[in-house]
């Protein structure tokens, strides 16, 4: 087991990097290295060759100052899943900043990055990073969920500071770079920002065609999903 990486200033530091290859019956985790408490489980197979794997960060929170680095690289004719067994939630900080950052690659293969919601506790201070790589004929499909606050129990997000940046890139170039900087509630309650919804959900997928884009226009068209 790797030894756990704690910085006395800085809270945990943590690296998993996962390496995911075709074999000749199914797609196999044949790469896993880890520094730190980031783990994954055994690799699953509900869904017939297609490699399901859990990310697991044992402490069950990030905490200021703690650094999370994941890394995923899916090549040829490779299909794999990842996702979280829960929520990630990222707690108050008196200073110091949480950095989580998510770095996948797809070569000619397919990625599902479909990791539960992260939720930040008022006072948090979270920076989160996530970049894809594709190249080739690479199939991505994923979401990023952030959920501000505890709205279920009357908790806003009304102290505390994120970053969010999401950036797609194919054959090197651009497809799409997002970036969110939410400052205090005035940000969450801004017109021209959140208008006071505490949750942020994205959804990508790529490639697509122009047949299929038409079909999911018509379908958020008929269920009125522009008000939500």
């Amino acid at each position: 087991m790797a030894a756990a990486a704690e910085q006395p200033d800085r809270g945990w530091y943590a690296k998993l990097r996962l390496g995911y290859k075709k074999t000749a019956s199914k797609t196999v985790l044949a790469e896993r290295s880890r520094e730190g408490p980031l783990a994954v489980q055994r690799a699953l197979y509900p869904e017939g060759d297609l490699c399901h794997t859990y990310l697991l960060h044992p402490p069950g929170g990030v905490a200021g100052g703690d650094s999370l680095d994941i890394q995923a690289r899916v090549t040829c004719d490779a299909a794999a899943l990842l996702t979280t067994p829960g929520a990630t939630k990222f707690y108050r900080s008196a200073a110091p900043w949480a950095h989580q950052q998510q770095m996948l690659e797809v070569i000619d293969g397919s990625l599902e990055w479909l990791p539960q919601e992260n939720i930040l506790f008022p006072g948090a201070k979270a920076e989160l990073s996530t970049s894809v790589d594709l190249y080739g004929d690479a199939v991505f499909i994923g979401w990023e969920i952030v959920c501000l606050g505890r709205p279920a129990v009357q908790e806003r997000f009304d102290r505390g500071e994120a970053i969010f940046s999401f950036s797609l890139r194919r054959n090197d170039l651009p497809l799409l770079i997002e970036r969110l900087h939410i400052r205090d509630e005035k940000t969450v309650n801004g017109a021209a920002e959140l208008r006071g919804k505490p949750v942020i959900g994205v959804f990508y997928a790529t490639p697509g065609s122009d047949t299929e884009m038409q079909l999911i226009r018509q379908e958020i068209a008929q269920n009125h999903c522009h008000e939500l």
